[in-house]
C-alpha cells in the first residue's frame, strides 16, 4: 500500500501501487461491473466517452451525479461528480482525475480530486469537505489495490 491522500491547497491527491497492469486497473476505473467492487455499491453511465453522464450510488448515503470529463485509455479518467447526494451536477461538484502509469512490474495509480475552492457554503464547509474525501480516497484506494493485487475477487 502506500501513503495516505494528501490535502494541498483546494485539491486531495493520493497515488497507490499496484502489481496490476495498466489494462486491469483502466477497466477497474471505468469499467461499471468492476468499480462497484471497490467504489460505490451501484455505477453507472450512459457512455465512457466525454460528456456522458451517470451516477455512483452508495446504499448508505445515495445517488451522487457524474458526467465524464476525459477518457485516455490505459491512460487517464475524469469526471465531474456531486460532492453531496442530489438529482443532478450543480455548483456542489468537484473534479476527480485517475492516470496510470507503468512503475516497475506494476502500475501507479493516482487520483486528484480539485474545485473545493469553488464550492458554495465558505472555508469551513470546504475545508470539511475536503477532509471527508481524503479519507474517503484512503478507504476506495485501498480497496482498489486490494481488489488488483488479488486480495478480493
Amino acid at each position: 500500500m502506500s501513503d495516505h491522500a494528501r490535502i494541498k491547497g483546494h485539491t486531495v491527491t493520493r497515488t497507490v501501487h499496484v502489481e496490476a497492469s495498466r489494462a486491469s486497473v483502466w477497466k477497474a476505473l471505468t469499467d461499471p461491473e468492476v468499480m462497484v467492487k471497490w467504489f460505490g455499491d451501484g455505477v453507472g453511465f450512459a457512455a465512457l466517452k466525454p460528456g456522458a453522464t451517470g451516477s455512483i450510488d452508495w446504499d448508505d448515503y445515495g445517488s451522487f451525479p457524474l458526467e465524464i470529463t476525459e477518457v485516455v485509455p490505459d491512460a487517464s479518467f475524469g469526471f465531474r461528480w456531486s460532492g453531496i447526494p442530489a438529482e443532478k451536477l450543480d455548483e456542489y461538484s468537484t473534479h476527480v482525475r485517475f492516470t496510470i502509469a507503468d512503475a516497475g512490474t506494476g502500475t501507479d495509480v493516482t487520483v486528484i480530486e480539485s474545485g473545493f475552492d469553488t464550492l458554495p457554503g465558505g472555508t469551513r464547509y470546504r475545508r470539511a469537505r475536503l477532509e471527508q474525501n481524503r479519507e474517503g480516497w484512503d478507504v476506495e484506494l485501498d480497496e482498489l489495490a486490494n481488489l488488483l493485487d488479488g486480495v478480493i475477487q
